[in-house]
């Protein structure tokens, strides 16, 4: 049986944000998103935005996942051993579909017509591009971000060769036996 999302995520998290974002809407339907891919926490650096009307976001995540709202870039704070990944569609970047995400990542986007700042691009630890022939939605662009990172999760069945869903589910991961310094297992210690 192919595994899904619930439950059985990459480990690690993931947070996603945007830097100088304007559009109340392009927020909202973001935070929906990240919330539904199982994000720890969003964020915003610059924005300018009313505070809490985020009317595209049905499923009321700020009530569930925690929103930061920094308003500078000096400002901004990860956990410890947080990867800063900038999405930005420059020859630079690493297309997205030969990047591997870190397992512990905070993604962050441009604003609505415009491209993340010189210092945000310099601060981050990668710069990620999806390959289209220009920008989309920002909103559009977080969550192809998120559903590449699922995706190479590795918790979904190969894909088959032919048109269509596999055939075989990924097998469920097995735990070895408990081991001591000595090399033995448990089991082996009893004898």
């Amino acid at each position: 049986m192919a595994r899904g999302l619930r439950g059985d995520a990459m480990r690690g998290y993931f947070a996603i944000g945007v830097e100088g974002l304007s559009k109340p809407g392009n927020l909202g339907n973001l935070m929906r998103t990240a919330y539904a891919f199982g994000a720890q926490f969003f964020f915003t650096i610059n924005a300018e935005l009313p505070v809490k009307r985020f009317g595209t976001d049905t499923a009321k995540s700020i009530n569930n996942v925690p929103y930061f709202s920094w308003d500078r870039l000096d400002d901004m704070q990860f956990p410890a051993g947080c990867t800063l990944v900038g999405v930005e569609l420059t020859d630079e970047a690493i297309d997205l579909p030969s990047f591997r995400h870190p397992s512990r990542a905070a993604y962050v986007l441009g604003p609505e017509r415009e491209s993340l700042s010189p210092a945000m691009v310099a601060r981050c630890d990668h710069v990620v591009k999806i390959p289209t022939r220009f920008c989309v939605n920002v909103a559009t662009a977080g969550a192809i971000v998120m559903y590449d990172r699922a995706m190479t999760s590795g918790k979904f069945a190969d894909r088959p060769v032919r048109a269509g869903g596999p055939t075989e589910g990924r097998p469920d991961h097995v735990h070895g036996g408990v081991r001591f310094r000595t090399g033995k297992t448990i089991h082996q210690l009893d004898e």
